[in-house]
């Protein structure tokens, strides 16, 4: 009997030589990995004891998940005399938007696009027992899926992309949490933690006596939606999937990666005929790391006054009048749109965007589109999948500027935008729970 063709691919950057306990190939081989029995991932072959993978170059570079660097809601230290020069210096700086993509892209993702190295080791650590500092929850979010026993906290930025996927993921499942604003610069919330960018999900069982520190926002969607197939199998069970791989790069330096944070591991329950359905909800949520993102920021700051209304409406969602003086938020908009003016210039020239920004715009928005073709309402069907709630959460984050209203005008998104927004509120997601 043919044994199935493992679909489970590990995707590694390009001429990348490993030597791991267990396992030892290199780009265009097979590798044998031993994992746990029991539970098969999308299309990973039958024989669970030991499962073979081919290594190949990738289409896209795996390190795909920028970390976007924002500053709405950022906690504010007590106002005295000698930290305002301080709250003024770290809005400037870090509450763009854009900002956050330049310094990320301009410092890692060159860099990681071609990395080559030696891998160290797997590293599974997601437990944090201690070190978590207590902090007031700038917010809660309720929502009807109580039953998956878990105590979920988002520790973001409100108009990061990436910290809007993962929030449209929660909310489309009904799922409830809590949220903790981090400030961009003096970064206290995050002192528990070596890594320093958000996302970052906080993921304890409902008795507090563990808790988990998920980082990266698709590797947090991957893992949830592979716990929500079966909540049974518990989420440490889970973790044991998505192991982060240590390596050198070539600046030697140790970065980690989870190679498959684009898979869902099924179990017993996947299904053959979803292998094409499935490699499709993946490409595309890869597209909307690495191509999709990159046209939002020059396009908010495309020019000065777009610059300037940005700001304002980052003021609004960000209740900066709750965090700043009057004087204070003055030089933040009026300051920091200009700082951000000249940052969108830059980011336009380094991805290569047209000259007219919301051309760039218009054409991935099509492509978009064009790949959901007229008889689907989503790229999921008749119900968002991982891919639609990736591109509807990006999206978001830029609802109330002019750049989306100029999208709406000159593209056909509007419709399937609002029909994934009209499931995200009302917690479509939450009908395909079984708890």
């Amino acid at each position: 009997m043919a044994t199935r063709n493992p679909v489970s691919v590990l995707e590694l950057p390009q001429q990348l030589s490993f030597r791991l306990p267990g396992f030892q190939g290199r780009e265009g081989r097979f590798i044998f990995i031993p994992i746990s029995p029991g539970r098969r991932g999308r299309g990973s072959p039958q024989n669970m004891g030991m499962r073979t993978c081919h290594i190949r170059r990738p289409k896209c570079s795996v390190f795909l998940q920028p970390r976007w660097r924002s500053t709405l809601n950022a906690a504010v230290p007590p106002k005295t005399q000698s930290n305002r020069k301080l709250l003024i210096g770290t809005a400037i700086g870090a509450v763009g938007v854009g900002f956050g993509l330049y310094s990320y892209f301009s410092l890692s993702e060159s860099k990681q696009k071609h990395t080559t190295g030696v891998a160290l080791t797997e590293k599974l650590d997601y437990t944090r027992n201690d070190n978590i500092v207590d902090i007031k929850p700038s917010r809660e979010i309720s929502g009807p899926a109580t039953g998956i026993g878990l105590d979920l906290t988002l520790y973001q930025y409100q108009t990061c992309p990436f910290c809007c996927k993962v929030r449209a993921f929660l909310e489309f499942y009904g799922i409830p949490y809590k949220i903790i604003e981090v400030n961009p610069v003096m970064r206290q919330q995050l002192k528990f933690s070596k890594y320093k960018k958000v996302p970052i999900l906080i993921a304890g069982d409902k008795e507090a006596s563990k808790k988990h520190q998920l980082n990266d926002s698709s590797v947090i969607i991957s893992i949830l939606g592979t716990f929500l197939e079966d909540i049974s199998f518990g989420l440490d069970s889970v973790l044991k999937y998505y192991v982060p791989v240590a390596y050198i790069n070539e600046d030697g330096k140790e970065v980690e990666e989870v190679m498959n944070k684009y898979f869902l591991m099924f179990g017993d329950k996947y299904k053959e005929n979803a292998d094409t359905y499935l490699k499709k909800e993946r490409q595309w949520r890869k597209w909307a790391d690495s191509v999709f993102v990159h046209v939002l920021s020059p396009n908010i700051y495309r020019t000065y006054d777009e610059a300037l209304q940005a700001f304002n409406y980052f003021s609004e969602v960000g209740e900066w009048e709750k965090n700043f003086s009057t004087i204070e938020r003055f030089i933040v908009i009026y300051v920091g749109a200009t700082a951000m003016y000249f940052v969108g210039k830059r980011l336009k020239k380094k991805h290569a965007l047209k000259d007219d920004v919301r051309e760039s715009l218009y054409d991935t928005c099509r492509q978009w589109m064009k790949e959901i073709g007229s008889k689907k309402k989503f790229m999921g069907g008749d119900m968002p999948n991982l891919a639609d709630l990736a591109v509807y959460g990006m999206l978001s984050s830029i609802e109330g500027c002019s750049a989306f209203q100029d999208l709406l005008k000159n593209t056909n998104i509007g419709p399937w935008y609002y029909n994934v927004k009209e499931a995200v509120v009302n917690h479509h997601g939450y009908q395909k729970l079984k708890l």
